[in-house]
């Protein structure tokens, strides 16, 4: 099976200012993950990033990571990746995981079983992932997305809401989770080229608005989103400073 691996890394960010660039152990975080992902992974799967700032393709190329140059002013992470596709020449048919620049800690088993769902469900648009939540904390938390799923297990809908609701259960508050144990989305995808050229075009759903939640446009739309479910959370992203330095004393206590 081979597919391209897509990190997109855009400079501005308002919690972490050029988190891109933040150094984890001596190299730049989106450097990182991209050698991350590339641990697990056959050749000839092509890992790029696609930046929208040329100081992100010059710390890549200096340490032999390939990236493309985007535009700045993308609305969206699809919009670039739409973009990614048309710079590199993909194919329609060709297979696209979705990385983000933030996961340094991401497990390189979990990409390719992503880009696996959609060679064996060729009927679907998307491919994603999920896992098992532990503790009604995490199920409570609008932060935590959850997804419900069919008998092909394909996604009925996200939500930051606890879904799906145990009536009986959860009739005094939410204090124990109902099993089988509802499940939490991880943040990565599998897209087909012609999909993802095909997705800023469409107009957002009232369900996107509502939860702000980009998937659920596709569903919207009526496409079928695969979900890989792993037995694993992933690991931590890096949204804060406060993420910054726990993933740092990661690193350090691992060298």
């Amino acid at each position: 099976m081979s597919f391209t691996v897509l990190i997109p890394a855009r400079l501005a960010s308002t919690r972490l200012p050029n988190k891109p660039l933040a150094d984890i152990a001596g190299l730049p975080m989106v450097v990182r993950v991209a050698q991350r992902v590339a641990q697990g992974l056959q050749q000839p799967t092509r890992i790029v990033v696609a930046a929208d700032h040329p100081s992100i393709v010059q710390a890549c190329q200096q340490h032999a990571v390939e990236a493309i140059l985007t535009r700045e002013d993308h609305p969206s992470g699809s919009d670039r990746l739409a973009e990614a596709c048309d710079v590199l020449g993909l194919k329609d048919s060709d297979i696209v995981v979705n990385v983000q620049g933030d996961e340094p800690l991401i497990d390189p088993a979990l990409v390719s079983a992503v880009a696996e769902l959609l060679v064996q469900q060729p009927s679907v648009s998307m491919g994603t992932a999920a896992h098992p939540i532990a503790s009604a904390e995490d199920f409570k938390n609008p932060n935590v997305v959850k997804v419900v799923l069919n008998a092909a297990a394909q996604a009925l809908y996200f939500s930051r809401a606890p879904i799906a609701w145990w009536r009986d259960g959860y009739a005094q508050g939410i204090d124990t989770l109902a099993q089988p144990a509802p499940l939490r989305h991880i943040g990565i995808y599998s897209y087909r080229a012609g999909f993802l050229r095909t997705f800023p075009t469409l107009a957002q759903a009232p369900i996107e608005v509502t939860e702000a939640l980009e998937q659920l446009r596709a569903l919207w739309h009526g496409y079928s989103i695969a979900v890989h479910t792993t037995a694993t959370a992933p690991g931590a992203g890096v949204d804060t400073p406060e993420d910054l330095a726990r993933v740092r004393a990661l690193f350090a206590n691992a060298s």
